[in-house]
């Protein structure tokens, strides 16, 4: 809560329709019946970032969509419209401060500048530099919040008026697959790299035979690259020491910080009530234990893989095997009425998404459906309707 004087905070929350100002950062949370709850119309003020941040449920459904509109709809009706400011705050911290991380700042200043917060300019800014972080930035985020409340065209046009709408070619078949070679080369090692290219030009001089595009060489090149660079133990402590990601961290973060890593290794992780694994923390001597770890990448798959042994690791290796078995059943009897199914079933993997115990649900769910096309590929030829869609 905050007052201009210490008195006038008298309880712990605010009560049902009391709140004289809701700072919304997060339109998800604004929206949120509790939150809701302590909104009055004609009394509650809401400034609201309209930025759409993705929620925990895109992680069981990676179809998931930001409910903006709703959202807005529901706070709105309880405030009334000319209760509530809104703006993409998180934009015009990115474009103008370089970061989103001075959203919080930013909506503070707007919040201010609209006459909603009781306290003076002076206490604000003291309040900053008694908090020691990032102190002229957040000072800087506070006074572009207040220009966004003053005139929120002007402030948007600044960076607007920078924006260079470019439009990027689509890569060729050939560049997706060269780049995709470079990664796999980091990830394993060259032959690994090799085993997929090699693969991959199998498929697409049977497709170039039929004269029937190239969708289903692109499908392959996609989704076994996705198959063969599975993210084990090895590849997680090579990107956490890749020096793109520390200099990231580094141009990201000022001062005396300290890293923190979220892991759930399959072979010590706890499990909840579900027998999944949960995530622990792990301190900054965790990096000396990526070095060494990242280095013993040429282990994966071979009989000293000591976390190749887990059941999850077992079950990416063989996706591996069994999805190139199926192309390879694909090939023998490609035609141009089947090919369309042929490309449906090679991008089965799109919807084995995740890590973990979400992997393992997700493949649970794309079974059927991948041994439902095998058995109608299996029957005979494609169905009119498929000869149509090739």
């Amino acid at each position: 809560q905050i007052a201009n004087r210490p008195e006038a905070i008298y309880t712990t929350k605010v009560d049902t329709a009391k709140a004289d100002l809701v700072i919304g950062c997060d339109s998800i949370v604004a929206a949120h019946k509790y939150t809701l709850a302590v909104m009055q119309p004609g009394r509650t003020f809401v400034a609201l970032n309209t930025h759409g941040t993705p929620t925990a449920a895109f992680v069981t459904n990676p179809d998931w969509q930001f409910p903006g509109a709703n959202c807005d709809s529901a706070i709105a009706a309880a405030v009334g419209a000319g209760g509530v400011g809104s703006f993409d705050a998180e934009q015009v911290a990115t474009q103008l401060l370089g970061d989103s991380i001075y959203t919080n700042p930013l909506m503070l200043g707007y919040a201010w500048q609209k006459g909603r917060v009781p306290l003076t300019f002076a206490s604000l800014m003291r309040a900053m530099e008694l908090n020691g972080v990032q102190v002229d930035n957040n000072k800087a985020a506070f006074e572009w919040g207040r220009r966004c409340a003053h005139d929120l065209a002007s402030v948007q046009a600044l960076f607007q008026a920078a924006q260079v709408i470019q439009f990027v070619k689509k890569p060729s078949l050939a560049e997706t697959i060269t780049k995709r070679v470079d990664f796999l080369t980091g990830y394993q090692n060259a032959a690994y790299a090799a085993d997929y290219h090699a693969f991959v030009e199998k498929v697409k001089a049977a497709e170039s035979r039929l004269d029937i595009g190239t969708r289903l060489s692109e499908a392959v090149a996609r989704y076994l690259f996705k198959l063969m660079a599975y993210k084990d133990e090895y590849e997680v402590a090579r990107l956490h020491t890749d020096k793109a990601f520390t200099d990231k961290i580094a141009n990201m973060f000022e001062g005396d910080y300290k890293l923190v890593h979220h892991l759930a290794p399959p072979m010590t992780a706890k499990t909840n009530d579900k027998g999944e694994l949960v995530k622990q923390p792990f301190g900054p001597w965790m990096r000396s234990a990526f070095g060494v770890l990242a280095k013993m990448k040429g282990l994966r798959g071979t009989a000293l893989d000591i976390f190749g042994k887990t059941e999850e690791r077992r079950m990416e290796r063989a996706l591996i095997v069994e999805y190139r078995a199926c192309i390879d059943e694909l090939l023998a009897s490609l035609t141009a009425d089947n090919h369309a199914l042929a490309v449906e079933i090679a991008r089965i993997p799109e919807e084995i998404r995740g890590y973990g115990h979400v992997k393992e649900r997700h493949l649970k769910t794309a079974r059927p459906k991948w041994d439902g096309l095998m058995a109608q590929w299996r029957s005979g030829p494609a169905a009119p309707a498929q000869r149509q869609a090739a």
